[in-house]
């Protein structure tokens, strides 16, 4: 991808979120917000996870 068609993907997404009405875009934010993974998850990856459904298990 030239620098020319990254510049141009980037204009157009910038334009789509903008030409968004002001709710709808914090209406999704909000939902981003919510559906946010924990914080053992988005610190260290699925490690943790996986290390406690091993311990639920048994």
């Amino acid at each position: 991808m030239s620098t020319n068609d990254f510049v141009k993907f980037l204009t157009q997404q910038f334009v789509r979120y903008f030409d968004q009405p002001k709710e709808k875009r914090r209406k999704k934010k909000t939902t981003r917000k919510d559906h946010k993974p924990p914080l053992s998850v988005q610190w260290f990856g699925l490690v943790p996870m996986a290390i406690s459904m091993l311990i639920k298990r048994k």
